[in-house]
C-alpha cells in the first residue's frame, strides 16, 4: 500500500514519498509526515542477522513506498559504501557505563553523512520519477556539520546546484574549512552575519516565496533542501536507531524484544525524531532523552510546555546545537495535536509572531516518553575529561552534552535499562574544545597541531576529511547579511 506524505499545515496537501523528497518543504512552509508509520514486516531477531545496508532496505522500502525494490537498493548500496572508514557503517561501542553510537564513520566525521550520503541518490530517483526536467537547487541552512554533509553528497551530481549558508562567527574553525574548501562547479557557500536560525529563517522564507518559485521555473530551476525538514534526510536516520538495537539483540546484550533507551543531542529535533518514529514501526525503545546546551530551549519546553525562543541566543562549544527554534518539532506537535493541521499552524503562526506557543495538558501527556534536560558548557568540558580518564574514549562536545544528560537522568530515575547515545560527530571536528576540556594547556596550539595532539591522545587515526583540509585553498569567501541571501543566490544562479 501506498504511504501518503501530509503537509503539517494544510491537510489538502498531500504528496508521494518521491515528492514530498523533491519538494522538500511543503506549501505554506509545512512539513511533509506520513499519514501513518507501517510496523516492521520482519522481526527483531531476523533484523538481527541483517547487515546495516540490509536494515537500511527493510526500513526504507515501508517508508518511501513508491520506489522500486531496484531503486532503493541502487541509492542504499551507492550511499553506504566504502565512503564509511568501517564496514558495520554505525559501530556500537560500550563505554562508561553506555553504549555510543558513533554516527561519524562517514566522508565528513559527523552524523549528517547517514543520510546526506543517499540523499542525493533518492533526489535524482526522485526527479526521474516525476520528470522534472528543472535543474534542482538545493537550498541550505547548517549550523555547522549539515552544510559540508550535503556539499560532498551533492559536489558534482549532475542536474543539480548546492547553495549552503551558514552563520559566519557560529561554527567551529574545522567547520568552516570543511565548507569554504568544498570542490565542485556546482557548489556554493555563503557565511552570513547572523546566527543559524537567521539562516534557517532566511532559506524558508525563500522556499515559500511563491512569485520566487515561479520565476525559478522559468529559469529551468526549482528549490530543494538537504535540511532535515526533508523526509528523504529523516527516513535513512530511523534506519541507524533499528541497526543499533539489531546490534545489541546479535551480541547478546538485550533480548528480542527488550527495551532501551535512547539519548541524543538535539537541536533542529530531527535525528530524535527519527528515533520516535522508529518507536511507531516497532523499535522497543522506553525513554527519549532530549539532551540539550545552554541554548535550552527543547529543555524548558518539555518541562513546562511552553516553547519560548524569545531569549538570548548562546555561542557554545557544541555549534551544531546553537539552535532557538526546532524545525522538526512540528512534525511531534501536529502528531500529538491529533494530526490537526489547522491547530498545528495556529501553533506555528504564534512561534513566528509572538515568538512562543503553549501545547494543551492532554498534548503535554502524551510527551511522557521524553524526558528533556541540558548540560552547561562547564559540565559538557568535565564529562569528556572524565570518560577520557575513566576510558580512554574521546567524545566530542555534542556527545559529551548527551552524556552529561544521561548522567542527570540516571541520578535523577535510577533507570537502568540499557542505554544507546548517539555520538553525532567525531571529537577531530572539535580538536580546540576537545583537548581544551581534557587540559587547558593545549590552547596554546594551533588547530590543526591540535589534531596530531588528539591522535597521540586516542590513538584513532586522523581521519581523512581532517587530512584534506590541512593544505586545502579557500574556494568559498563570500559573506553577507541576513537580508541579502535571497540576492546571493539569484548571483550564483545568474538570473
Amino acid at each position: 500500500m501506498e504511504l501518503v506524505y501530509r503537509s503539517t499545515r494544510n491537510a489538502q496537501e498531500t504528496a508521494t514519498a518521491s515528492m514530498a523528497i523533491l519538494k522538500g518543504l511543503a506549501n505554506e512552509g509545512g512539513l511533509f509526515v506520513p499519514d501513518t508509520i507501517p510496523a516492521f514486516d520482519k522481526s527483531l531477531e531476523e533484523l538481527s542477522k541483517m547487515d546495516y545496508r540490509e536494515v537500511a532496505y527493510q526500513v526504507m522500502k515501508l517508508m518511501l513506498t513508491d520506489f522500486t525494490e531496484e531503486e532503493l537498493r541502487h541509492c542504499i548500496n551507492s550511499a553506504y559504501d566504502s565512503k564509511f572508514d568501517t564496514k558495520e557503517i554505525a559501530p556500537l561501542v560500550h563505554k562508561a557505563g553506555a553504549y555510543y553510537l558513533e554516527l561519524f564513520h562517514g566522508a565528513t566525521i559527523a552524523f549528517k553523512d547517514m543520510a546526506l550520503s543517499i540523499l542525493p541518490y533518492l533526489l535524482t530517483t526522485s526527479a526521474k520519477k516525476n520528470h522534472v526536467k528543472n535543474e534542482i537547487v538545493i537550498l541550505t541552512a547548517t549550523s555547522g556539520d549539515t552544510g559540508k554533509a550535503a556539499l560532498a553528497g551533492f559536489a558534482d551530481v549532475p542536474g543539480t546546484k548546492i547553495i549552503v549558508f551558514y552563520p559566519k562567527h557560529g561554527v567551529s574553525p574545522i567547520q568552516e574549512k570543511q565548507m569554504v574548501t568544498q570542490k565542485g562547479d556546482n557548489t556554493c557557500v555563503i557565511g552570513i552575519t547572523g546566527n543559524f536560525d537567521d539562516a534557517q529563517t532566511g532559506v524558508k522564507k525563500m522556499f515559500s516565496d511563491k512569485e520566487l518559485n515561479e520565476y525559478l521555473a522559468s529559469k529551468g530551476y526549482q528549490f530543494s533542501s538537504a535540511n532535515s525538514i526533508n523526509i528523504g534526510r529523516l527516513v535513512p536516520q530511523m534506519v541507524y536507531y533499528v541497526y543499533a538495537y539489531t546490534r545489541l539483540v546479535a551480541n547478546g546484550e538485550i533480548k528480542a524484544g527488550d527495551k532501551i533507551n535512547v539519548v541524543v543531542p538535539t537541536g533542529n529535533f530531527g535525528n530524535i525524531l527519527a528515533a520516535f518514529y522508529a518507536k511507531q514501526m516497532g523499535l522497543p525503545i522506553n525513554k527519549f532523552i532530549c539532551a540539550s546546551n545552554e541554548n535550552k530551549v527543547l529543555y524548558d519546553f518539555f518541562r513546562t510546555g511552553t516553547y519560548d525562543r524569545k531569549r538570548e541566543f548562546i555561542l557554545t562549544t557544541s555549534p551544531s546545537m546553537d539552535i532557538l527554534i526546532s524545525s522538526n518539532l512540528e512534525r511531534l506537535i501536529y502528531r500529538i495535536a491529533g494530526n490537526d493541521a489547522e491547530k498545528n499552524k495556529a501553533l506555528m503562526q504564534a512561534l513566528n509572531g509572538k515568538g512562543a506557543y503553549t501545547i494543551t495538558d492532554d498534548m503535554k501527556k502524551q510527551l511522557a516518553d521524553f524526558y528533556g534536560n541540558y548540560a552547561s558548557e562547564a559540565e559538557t568540558a568535565a564529562t569528556i575529561k572524565r570518560v577520557y580518564e575513566s576510558d580512554q574514549y574521546i567524545m566530542d562536545t555534542h556527545t559529551a552534552v548527551a552524556a552529561s544528560v544521561y548522567d542527570k537522568y540516571v541520578k535523577e530515575t535510577g533507570d537502568t535499562t540499557p542505554t544507546v547515545i548517539a555520538s553525532t560527530a567525531s571529537p577531530y571536528k572539535f580538536t580546540r574544545s576537545v583537548m581544551n576540556a581534557i587540559d587547558s594547556a593545549y590552547d596554546k596550539q594551533s588547530d590543526f597541531e591540535l589534531v596530531d595532539e588528539l591522535n597521540k591522545l586516542s590513538g584513532v587515526k586522523v581521519p581523512q576529511a581532517i587530512e584534506d583540509i590541512r593544505q586545502a585553498e579557500v574556494r568559498h569567501d563570500i559573506v553577507c547579511d541576513k537580508e541579502d541571501m535571497l540576492a546571493e543566490v539569484k548571483k550564483f544562479l545568474n538570473i
